[in-house]
């Protein structure tokens, strides 16, 4: 790997990122093509996964593309789905090196753009920010590999780890710089998710806000009976912006019927103890395609998502305000009796957002 390369792939990186809560169920590829030491074309998946970052950066590349190097964020794919493989359109255009940062772990590829590549007679170099890439496309990959989608866990908190008052109160504990990070976090991802309890106590609208015209994501409330005001923000919008309603099989079958009337999918989940299993919640997820999900909570979701490891990053806010022992827990119950057995994360980065704390955190490996 040489300098050029690693600053021509960080450059495709962040391109991808542009992609990130759009184009699900593909991956947020970019892709920046070189020709010399000038960028002739670049591109990164589009809303709704189509047209592909390489195809993107080709058009703009036009016949500077002949014998350019292409840096591309995944292994192009070798699979004719609803648009040809990228790895063809590479071979088109005449590209005479292909440097990519990660393989593909989806069967239908893993190898076999590479390999079609390489067949043409193009230089094929792999690793370049691979590290970066596996981070960037995470979702991507546990949905393929596991069945679930990458989750991120925000908490907006006091000093004291409370997330309202004893009577419920809990607009706004952070001020408004970082409920904009807030936003922009939903942005990057498929999906924002709250449980029932949050759903009807906040009333909340869970779309992106303060970001141009843009693909919302998918708002998500796990409801084992689905009881749920149908007066609510969600349901008076449900045909404008996707809601879907992860239920148990309890759920009585008018409420269902009125949820669907107004709009909303609903995705049968297994129940454990009571509440909705929670990697039955994220298969189910996955199986219609999502690879990152935003959770907003509450304590008790927060905690299922926690006691099960399924928290891949943890944000964090904090403000500057004691609430006490009465007021509510950010976090449920996790039954845990020895520090040994606490889900633990590693601190990756903080920031000062107006007068809160914005921690970063990722599972310790």
């Amino acid at each position: 790997m040489t300098s050029s390369d690693a600053r021509h792939m960080a450059h495709a990186l962040a391109l991808g990122r542009r992609g990130m809560g759009q184009c699900w169920p593909n991956p947020a590829v970019g892709c920046v093509i070189v020709r010399g030491d000038r960028v002739v074309g670049r591109g990164w998946t589009q809303p709704g996964g189509r047209p592909h970052a390489e195809t993107q950066a080709l058009a703009m590349a036009g016949e500077a593309a002949q014998g350019a190097t292409a840096y591309v964020t995944l292994e192009p794919c070798a699979h004719h789905g609803q648009t040809p493989p990228c790895a063809d359109a590479l071979v088109t255009a005449g590209v005479a090196r292909v440097v990519a940062a990660v393989p593909d772990s989806d069967p239908r590829v893993s190898g076999q753009g590479f390999e079609r590549l390489r067949h043409a007679g193009i230089s094929v170099t792999t690793g370049v920010l691979a590290e970066q890439a596996l981070r960037d496309h995470a979702g991507f990959f546990l949905r393929i590999e596991q069945g679930r989608p990458w989750v991120t866990l925000k908490l907006a908190m006091s000093t004291d780890g409370r997330i309202a008052t004893a009577t419920g109160e809990s607009q706004w504990i952070t001020g408004p710089a970082a409920r904009r990070r807030v936003h922009a976090l939903r942005a990057s991802h498929d999906a924002v998710m709250v449980g029932a309890g949050t759903a009807r106590a906040d009333d909340p609208a869970l779309t992106v806000r303060g970001f141009g015209d843009r693909r919302q994501p998918v708002r998500i409330v796990a409801s084992r009976h689905i009881d749920l005001p149908l007066m609510s923000q969600l349901a008076r919008t449900a045909r404008d912006v996707p809601v879907w309603l992860c239920h148990g099989p309890e759920a009585r079958r008018e409420l269902r019927t009125a949820w669907e009337g107004l709009g909303a999918k609903l995705l049968p989940c297994q129940v454990a103890s009571g509440r909705i299993e929670p990697v039955s919640l994220l298969q189910s997820l996955a199986a219609e395609g999502l690879t990152r999900v935003f959770c907003e909570g509450g304590g008790q979701l927060a905690a299922a998502l926690l006691a099960a490891d399924l928290v891949d990053e943890l944000h964090v806010f904090t403000a500057g305000l004691v609430l006490g022992a009465e007021g509510h827990p950010g976090i449920g119950a996790l039954g845990v009796e020895r520090l040994s057995d606490a889900p633990r994360f590693q601190l990756v980065d903080f920031t000062v957002e107006g007068n809160d704390v914005h921690h970063i955190w990722h599972r310790a490996s």
